[in-house]
């Protein structure tokens, strides 16, 4: 019964490491773009100004970070996660009590 409850501890400690890598990629992919957008305008202002095409990718990469945000907190990237862990204790009961 130990064993059971150490391997569900583990399990736990690996989703929360995954989770934690997440959403410090979350947070890189937000400082990247930050940084980015400026020195687009920037760009776009001292070369041709009159055509505002920085517009584009900073939208373009916006909705990038968007996405990933809620894939990340909304999400918390679980998408049929705690199906799956259902499932599969279903079946490891089932097979238990096949052997009884």
């Amino acid at each position: 019964m130990e064993q059971l409850q150490d391997t569900e501890t583990n399990k736990k400690a690996i989703r929360a490491r995954k989770r934690i890598e997440d959403i410090k990629g979350f947070y890189q992919h937000l400082f990247a773009y930050c940084l980015f957008s400026p020195f687009m305008i920037f760009i776009n202002y001292k070369t041709y100004w009159e055509y505002k095409w920085f517009w584009f990718p900073i939208l373009g990469w916006g909705l990038g970070v968007a996405i990933h945000a809620f894939t990340i907190f909304v999400h918390k990237g679980n998408f049929g996660r705690d199906w799956e862990e259902r499932k599969i204790e279903e079946i490891m009961r089932k097979e238990e009590n096949k052997w009884d």
